[in-house]
C-alpha cells in the first residue's frame, strides 16, 4: 500500500523555489471556503492592494493569476500582442528567449535585441532598435535574468520605450519584493513575477500588474485572444467586477492564503526593509565566495543580489558538488541553464532563504566540497 509522503527537509539555496516559512505553511492549512465566498472576496482585494504596494503601482488590474510565473508571462502576451505587431525583445539569457516564444506565437514579429548571457540588456541597442523600427508597438525584458543573475536598468528601458510610444512587458520574476522595483516611476506597462522566489510562498501563483493604457490596448483589440484561461476580457469578471463576482474558474483557495500570508510578512518587514535584507546577505554571501578563490558571471554593476551565479573552478565535477551538498548537507543550489550549462552554480538568496545562518551554512557546505 502506497504511504503518504515525507519530503526531506531542505535548504532551498537555488533559483527557486525558496525556503518557505511555517507561517505560511500554516496559513495555507487552514480550512478551504468557496472561491466566490464573501470572505474570500475580501482575501482577494486584500491580495490585490498588496501586490499594489510589492510592485509599487496604482494600477487598479492587479492580482494573481491562478497558475505560476510562466502563465504570467503568456498572459501578458496573448493580451497585449496581436498578429502581426511588432515587437523589440531583449535576450540576455533563457527568459528573454522565453519571451521570444511568446511573440512568435502570438504571431507577432519580433525584432531580438541580443546582449550576451551574464550581461544586463544595452540601452543603446535598444534605442538603435526603435530607431530602426519605429513601427514597433512593444518592447520586452527581463529585469532580472534568472539564468545568469544579470539584472537590466528597467527605468532606462521604460523611457526609451515611452519616447517612442510603445508599451513595456517586464519579467520581474525574481526581482519582485527582493530588490528595488517600481512600476509606476519606471513606466512599466505589464509586469508578471511568481510566488515562489523573494515573496517565499508555495510555487504556482503568478502576481501580475496591467496600466491603464495596457488596459486601453487590450479593449482596442481587433482579433480575439488566443487562450481562453488568460484572456482578461473574462478574468476581468472574476477579479476586478465592482459588483456580483462572475464565475471565471475555481481559485487556488489555499495557496492563495500563503501568498496573502507571504504579503503580509513583507508589509510586516517594509518593502524597502526586504531589499536592503537582501542586498546585506548577497555581500556577505560574495565576501565568503570570493574569498574561496571563486568568481562571479555578472559585472558588479549589473549584478542580482538575491542570484548569484559563479563560476564552477576548473577540474570541478560541478553536478558532482551538487549532488554532495543536497545528500550530505541538505542544500540546494541551481545548475547553469542553456548555454551556461555544466559551467556555473546559481546560488538564490531569496525571501526566507536570505539570512545570515543560509549564508554561513552555505559557505561552509560548498568549502568542505571543494578541494
Amino acid at each position: 500500500m502506497t504511504t503518504s509522503f515525507i519530503p526531506p527537509k531542505r535548504i532551498l539555496m537555488g533559483p527557486g523555489p525558496s525556503d518557505v516559512p511555517q507561517r505560511i505553511l500554516d496559513a495555507m492549512a487552514r480550512p478551504t471556503i468557496g472561491h466566490l465566498d464573501p470572505a474570500f472576496v475580501d482575501l482577494m482585494e486584500q491580495i490585490k492592494a498588496m501586490l499594489r504596494m510589492a510592485f509599487q503601482t496604482e494600477n487598479a488590474l492587479t492580482f494573481p493569476v491562478s497558475a505560476p510565473g510562466s502563465a504570467g508571462m503568456e498572459m501578458c502576451f496573448v493580451n497585449l500582442v496581436e498578429p502581426g505587431d511588432k515587437v523589440i525583445v531583449c535576450r540576455n539569457g533563457v527568459f528573454g528567449g522565453r519571451m521570444l516564444e511568446n511573440v512568435k506565437r502570438c504571431g507577432g514579429v519580433p525584432v531580438v535585441v541580443d546582449d550576451a548571457w551574464g550581461a544586463a540588456v544595452d540601452p543603446q541597442k535598444v534605442r538603435d532598435a526603435f530607431k530602426a523600427n519605429p513601427d514597433a508597438k512593444m518592447l520586452a525584458f527581463v529585469h532580472a535574468e534568472t539564468s545568469t543573475g544579470a539584472q537590466s536598468d528597467a527605468e532606462a528601458l521604460g523611457k526609451i520605450a515611452q519616447e517612442f510610444g510603445a508599451l513595456t512587458i517586464m519579467d520581474c520574476v525574481t526581482s519582485l519584493g527582493g530588490t528595488p522595483l517600481y512600476m509606476d516611476k519606471w513606466g512599466i506597462d505589464a509586469v508578471y513575477s511568481g510566488s515562489q522566489k523573494c515573496l517565499s510562498c508555495t510555487p504556482g501563483l503568478s502576481p501580475v500588474s496591467f496600466s491603464e493604457r495596457a488596459i486601453a490596448r487590450i479593449k482596442a483589440r481587433t482579433t480575439v485572444v488566443q487562450s481562453w484561461f488568460l484572456d482578461l476580457n473574462l478574468v476581468l469578471g472574476y477579479w476586478q467586477s465592482a459588483g456580483k463576482r462572475t464565475y471565471h474558474h475555481t481559485a487556488p483557495i489555499n495557496p492563495m492564503y500563503g501568498l496573502h500570508e507571504a504579503l503580509v510578512i513583507l508589509e510586516e518587514e517594509g518593502l524597502e526593509n526586504a531589499w536592503a535584507r537582501h542586498r546585506a546577505m548577497h555581500e556577505k554571501l560574495k565576501a565568503g565566495l570570493e574569498g574561496m578563490g571563486l568568481n562571479y558571471v555578472v559585472e558588479a554593476s549589473a549584478r542580482l543580489p538575491q542570484l548569484n551565479s559563479i563560476y564552477v573552478p576548473e577540474g570541478v565535477d560541478e553536478a558532482a558538488v551538487r549532488a554532495r551538498l543536497l545528500n550530505e548537507f541538505n542544500l540546494e543550489i541551481g545548475a547553469g541553464l542553456g548555454d551556461m550549462s555544466g559551467k556555473i552554480w546559481r546560488i538564490g538568496l531569496m525571501g526566507y532563504s536570505a539570512k545570515q545562518e543560509n549564508v554561513d551554512y552555505c559557505l561552509k557546505a560548498l568549502k568542505t566540497c571543494l578541494p
